[in-house]
C-alpha cells in the first residue's frame, strides 16, 4: 500500500548543502530533500570557478589542470565558464560539475555565487574583468588593475605573465610546457597530467558504425591529416601541394594504409580540393558537424599529421600519435606526452614569431621536412 504524504501548507526545512540539490525539482521521485533531508548528501566542498575563453585548443590543454585541482581540493565543486564553441569539449568530463556558456544569463548566475577560488587562464581584458567581478576568497591567474591593465594576481602567475612581455624569454629561452607554467600559475602540483576528454557511449557507437560505413577494417593503419587551422593564424598550415605530396607518398606505403582528411568549417574547401586529387582513394570527413563529431572523426586515426592547431590539441587529448610541425608558434610549450614528434626549424632566426602575416615568404612552412614525416609514418606503421 502506497503511503500518501500530505503537503504542509507552510513547510519549513533546511536547504541541503549537496551538489545534487537544485531547489528546482526533487532529486528522487516522492522525496522532498528540503523537508525529509538529503538522500545523497554529496558535499559541495571548495567552490572553484575556472575562466577560459580563449582558443579551443587552449581550453583542451587547460583540462590537464583538473586532476591536480582534484588532488589539492578532493572535496570540491568545479564550475567552468567558456565560449559556446568550446563548451562541448567539456561535456562528459568527470572533474567538472557545471559548464557555463558565456552569456548575460551565466554572468548573472555566477555573480550570485560565493566561490572559494577563481582561476583565470586568459590574458584578455574580458576574462580578467570577469575574474575581478567574481565574489571569491582567492583569485589566481590574471585580472585587471584600476587602469584597466592586465596584471598577475599572484606570484605564481609572474612567469606566465612575463612570457607575454618578453619575446626573448618566450621564443628563445623558455623550455617549459604550457601545462607546466599554468600549474605554477594556479599554485598546483605539476605531475604532467594528461588532457581530459571523454566520448559518450553514443559517440563511441557512432565511431564504430562510421568505420564500417567507410571501409576501415580492424587491421588497417589510419593516417589522419588535420589540414588547416583557425583563420586567426592562417600561416600555421601547410600548402595544399605539400599535403598532396605527403598523401601520395603515404598511400604508396601499402594497401592497408588508409588516409582520412580532418578539419573544421574553415578547411572545407581545401579538403575538397585535396580529395579531388585522389578520387576515392582517401576518406574525407564532414567539417561542419561541430567539435564533438570532429573528435569522432579524428579518433579514427592511428596517427595524426597536423600543424599547431586545435586539431593537434584534440589529437593529444585523444592520445593519438602526433606528427606536428611548427613555424609561427612555440614548439617548446607543447607536450605530446611521448606519443609523437615535433618538426621545427631550430636555426631559423624568425621562428617562432606569432605573426599573422609573414615578411619572409613563409620559410618555416616551406622548409618542413616532408620526407621525414613519411619516414615517421613508416616507422610507426612497422610497430603496429
Amino acid at each position: 500500500m502506497t503511503t500518501v504524504r500530505k503537503a504542509k501548507s507552510s513547510p519549513s526545512g533546511k536547504i541541503p548543502s549537496c551538489k545534487n540539490f537544485t531547489g528546482y525539482k526533487p532529486c528522487y521521485p516522492d522525496h522532498n530533500c528540503w523537508i525529509d533531508g538529503c538522500k545523497d548528501n554529496i558535499a559541495i566542498g571548495t567552490k572553484i570557478l575556472l575562466i577560459n575563453f580563449d582558443a579551443m585548443g587552449d581550453v583542451l590543454m587547460t583540462t590537464a589542470q583538473l586532476p591536480a585541482l582534484k588532488r589539492k581540493y578532493p572535496e570540491s565543486t568545479i564550475h567552468w565558464i567558456t565560449m559556446p564553441n568550446a563548451a562541448p569539449l567539456l561535456m562528459n568530463n568527470p572533474f567538472i560539475d557545471h559548464v557555463f556558456v558565456y552569456s548575460m544569463e551565466s554572468l548573472s548566475v555566477i555573480s550570485q555565487i560565493e566561490y572559494d577560488l577563481v582561476l583565470n587562464v586568459d590574458k584578455s581584458m574580458r576574462s580578467c574583468a570577469l575574474l575581478n567581478s567574481v565574489n571569491a576568497k582567492k583569485k589566481l591567474g590574471f585580472g585587471l588593475n584600476k587602469d584597466g591593465k592586465i596584471i598577475p594576481m599572484n606570484p605564481g602567475a609572474n612567469y606566465n605573465f612575463n612570457l607575454g612581455m618578453d619575446d626573448h624569454l618566450k621564443f628563445k629561452v623558455n623550455k617549459r610546457t604550457g601545462q607546466d607554467y599554468l600549474a605554477e600559475t594556479f599554485e598546483l602540483d605539476y605531475k604532467r597530467d594528461e588532457y581530459v576528454f571523454n566520448f559518450t557511449k553514443e559517440e563511441l557507437l557512432f565511431i564504430d558504425n562510421y568505420k564500417k560505413n567507410v571501409g576501415i577494417l580492424k587491421d588497417d593503419f589510419v593516417v589522419g591529416f588535420n589540414t588547416g587551422c583557425s583563420n586567426l593564424y592562417p600561416n600555421k598550415k601547410m600548402t595544399i601541394e605539400q599535403h598532396i605530396y605527403l598523401i601520395d607518398k603515404i598511400l604508396s606505403l601499402g594497401k592497408k594504409i588508409k588516409v582520412v582528411l580532418l578539419g573544421g568549417p574553415e578547411d572545407t574547401e581545401r579538403n575538397r580540393e585535396i580529395y579531388s586529387r585522389f578520387a576515392k582513394r582517401i576518406i574525407i570527413t564532414s567539417t561542419n558537424q561541430g567539435v564533438r563529431k570532429g573528435a569522432c572523426f579524428e579518433n579514427l586515426a592511428n596517427v595524426v599529421i597536423t600543424g599547431d592547431s586545435f586539431g593537434m590539441h584534440l589529437a593529444i587529448a585523444l592520445k593519438k600519435y602526433v606528427i606536428a610541425w611548427f613555424g609561427v608558434s612555440c614548439w617548446t610549450e607543447i607536450d605530446l606526452y611521448d606519443r609523437g614528434v615535433k618538426l621545427y626549424q631550430e636555426n631559423l632566426a624568425c621562428s617562432p614569431c606569432w605573426k599573422k602575416q609573414c615578411p619572409y615568404d613563409l620559410e618555416c612552412i616551406k622548409m618542413i621536412d616532408l620526407d621525414r614525416i613519411v619516414d615517421e609514418v613508416l616507422k610507426l606503421r612497422a610497430q603496429n
